[in-house]
């Protein structure tokens, strides 16, 4: 390539950004600024789910805004994600209500009690207007086994107050949360250690 070459591409790629950046900033432009939070979902087969839900709830720390989370399923033991937002009592309500999970607490109408309990903690953090996100994690999993109504779950998010962004996770989003929703992000799973016989790690799975 010669200079001319490189100096004519060179001038060609900052045109298409220019162009790029006009397009942006138009899209910017028209888009609507909501008078109430957003609902997220992260839904899906692959690793990823409730870590992508814990980096916004990082996020949101970031910008000194309040945050709570409901843990279903999951037991009380020690993660990195607990260590780690334990530092952060001001901002941050973390609440887990499952026993574990369900293939070791194996007692269904256990289950749906502590799933039941937690939605009316998630109720309370979602409709009362002192937290800017609320994390429902894995949410999504006690609705598709049937321990909570979908249709309670759409009325929770309803009711959310004016400021509060909601984040589901789990997989097996009933498609009812999926129509609901503003944003929807499926966790695809390509491969996973533990098909190679590796086990969780901590630190990146816990």
């Amino acid at each position: 390539m010669t200079a001319r070459d490189g100096d004519a591409a060179d001038s060609a790629h900052a045109e298409r950004m220019r162009r790029l950046q006009a397009e942006q900033r138009a899209k910017v432009a028209r888009a609507a600024n909501p008078e109430r939070g957003l609902v997220l979902v992260h839904t899906g087969n692959g690793k990823g789910k409730s870590s992508a839900a814990f980096g916004v709830a990082a996020r949101a720390l970031g910008w000194g805004q309040r945050v709570a989370i409901v843990q279903f399923i999951k037991g009380k033991w020690q993660t990195g994600e607990r260590r780690f937002f334990s530092r952060f009592p001001e901002q941050l309500e973390w609440r887990t209500t499952g026993q574990g999970f369900t293939w070791d607490t194996q007692n269904r109408e256990l289950d749906i009690a502590t799933a039941r309990a937690g939605l009316a903690i998630a109720r309370e953090f979602v409709t009362g207007g002192q937290f800017d996100l609320v994390v429902l994690d894995e949410i999504n999993v006690v609705a598709s086994y049937d321990y909570l109504p979908v249709a309670e779950i759409v009325a929770c998010l309803e009711a959310r107050a004016a400021r509060t962004h909601v984040v589901l996770t789990g997989r097996g989003a009933a498609p009812e949360l999926v129509e609901y929703a503003d944003l929807v992000s499926e966790m695809v799973e390509i491969k996973h250690p533990f098909q190679a016989g590796i086990k969780a790690q901590r630190g990146i799975d816990f």
